[in-house]
């Protein structure tokens, strides 16, 4: 385990341990109550720092910021720093359909290794544990909120740039028990495409991605600042 942390390799593997895995081997347990348990402590440790951390924010932008940093998009690139996926049981359907990178698995996995250092150790070990997992997302965790929210997000970068709000294209495909919509929304030259089974999940991944093209652009532009 990362961050010296000893876990017991009964609970460890239990967490690593998809449903899927278990219903093809009889039954056997998985890793959804260590799962229960880490999103618990998780949850308990974010609000703590952010609580401490971040005085200056209100109880709404406090909740707006432990949403993102917990969400499973945040999760899911915290497992993906630490191989995770590799290391999954997985049925065998979940291992066909690309099991080991969906961002919902990782994040389960994450809150369930949590709860399993947590029955291996202690509370404090546990808290420090989950501190050290999401330490690299609080040096940036707008790009989560944008996960999280992200309509609302590309509606703040068009207010900062003195810009309306930008307008969505949405066009559909495909039967009606089948249809598809595609998504495109343009703000300051990030043009974001997104697709989904409606016109909302179609939306919503075209304003993640504009949100994101925007946000690694200024991050661009400030590492081109500091160079000089």
């Amino acid at each position: 385990m990362p961050f010296g942390v000893r876990v017991d390799p009964e609970l460890l593997e239990l967490a690593l341990t998809h449903r899927s895995w278990a219903y093809e081997n009889g039954g056997a347990p998985h890793n959804e109550r260590l799962e229960f348990l880490g999103d618990s402590i998780l949850g308990q440790a974010v609000t703590l720092k952010l609580y401490r951390d971040y005085p200056e924010l209100s109880e709404g932008e406090l909740a707006k910021r432990r949403s993102a940093l917990v969400s499973t998009v945040a999760l899911a690139e915290v497992a993906r720093g630490l191989g995770i996926g590799a290391s999954l049981r997985l049925g065998k359907g979940e291992r066909q359909t690309g099991g080991r990178d969906k961002d919902s698995i990782l994040a389960d996995t994450v809150e369930a290794i949590i709860g399993a250092v947590y029955l291996s150790t202690d509370g404090e070990t546990a808290n420090r544990f989950v501190l050290d997992l999401v330490a690299p997302l609080f040096a940036d965790p707008e790009r989560f909120t944008a996960a999280v929210d992200p309509k609302t997000s590309l509606q703040k970068e068009a207010a900062q740039r003195g810009l309306p709000h930008p307008p969505y294209e949405t066009t559909g495909t495909g039967p009606d028990h089948d249809r598809r919509y595609t998504s495109r929304v343009t703000l300051d030259g990030a043009t974001g495409v997104g697709e989904g089974t409606s016109k909302k999940v179609a939306e919503l991944a075209a304003a993640r991605d504009a949100v994101e093209q925007l946000l690694e652009a200024r991050r661009r532009r400030a590492e081109r600042g500091a160079g000089k």
